[in-house]
């Protein structure tokens, strides 16, 4: 029997280094039937060059988590976003293979995956997409171990892992992220279930509200018309994706046997900090004033909630 096809999605915006080492512990798994797309939203450096060379084997990639594996060179195909045609990009055992697709613009995380998306639903029409943060280490059975949970049961549409971050104080075994709750009475409209009662946190399976962008299954079938909200530029695309595929019916569940290490917020970091969290507070509100009747009613609430989140920071600063 045949496993189902799973295309992989990866943005690239002058981030070479982790786009590289996630590549490296991607072509490591233990799933056979598999697409890879590094989608680069028009970087700056020589982003795309540095891809090339690694395809070639020409970049040695080994870290603490992945060792260097010897499956290079990796047949590479490029395409610009104005130029995109089918070809066969599907790793088999023998040869690991990669699309690597080049926008004209910094598109965003939704449009940038969305390119990807439509292309793949277009030309070679997947069973599930599983959206992956560059700046992310996978483990060897990560995939197959969501899999084995997609297809036993229907219902579900999105599936995530349990996210370690890749570096705490010198530990890798602190979690990051096992899902998340919608609670859009508090800023900034959801949060982590590890902050709520009444949740197994040792379950194979937990059903919730979200799952991290950084690492999000999705069923075809499941998958909006539209794909990924446009309109958010930096953030919450995740939430309010899985906010919709539970409308039309889909469970979203996170799978804790699936494991990746995510650098968390990588991206982030190149920007400056007062940009970093006015984006952040910006997009969070535009969440909630998506999916909450009545916005305006409650945004001095929400006003409130955001100062004393940010004075609560700055005491904790100031008492270390």
């Amino acid at each position: 029997m045949t496993e189902p096809v799973v295309t992989i999605i990866l943005l690239n915006w002058n981030g070479y280094d982790d786009t590289l080492e996630a590549l490296e512990s991607l072509y490591q798994i233990n799933y056979p039937n598999y697409n890879v797309i590094v989608v680069d939203n028009h970087s700056t450096n020589d982003s795309i060059e540095k891809i090339t060379e690694y395809a070639k084997g020409n970049i040695r990639v080994e870290t603490q988590y992945t060792k260097y594996c010897q499956n290079k060179p990796i047949e590479l195909a490029h395409l610009c976003e104005d130029n995109l045609k089918r070809i066969d990009y599907t790793s088999t055992d023998s040869q690991k293979k990669l699309l690597l697709i080049e926008n004209h613009e910094n598109y965003g995380f939704a449009k940038g995956n969305n390119i990807a998306i439509d292309y793949t639903l277009k030309y070679d029409d997947p069973d599930y997409v599983l959206l992956l943060n560059n700046d992310t280490i996978v483990d060897a059975d990560f995939l197959k171990n969501m899999m084995k949970v997609a297809t036993a049961d229907e219902s579900i549409g999105i599936i995530g892992p349990k996210f370690y971050y890749y570096d705490h104080n010198n530990s890798h075994e602190e979690i990051w992220c096992i899902g998340s709750v919608v609670d859009l009475d508090h800023f900034p409209g959801h949060h982590s279930i590890m902050e709520e009662e009444g949740y197994d946190l040792s379950a194979k399976v937990i059903e919730c509200d979200w799952v991290s962008g950084a690492g999000l299954l999705i069923k075809k079938e499941a998958i909006p018309e539209g794909y990924l909200d446009t309109s958010f530029f930096f953030g919450c695309e995740d939430v309010d994706l899985a906010m919709q595929v539970k409308t039309r019916g889909y469970k979203v569940v996170t799978v804790t046997d699936s494991l990746i290490w995510h650098k968390v917020g990588m991206s982030r970091h190149k920007n400056t900090q007062f940009k970093t969290e006015y984006n952040h507070i910006k997009t969070n509100l535009q969440f909630i004033k998506k999916h909450r009747k009545h916005y305006y009613l409650y945004l001095p609430r929400y006003l409130c909630q955001i100062c004393m989140l940010y004075l609560k920071a700055i005491w904790n600063k100031l008492t270390l």
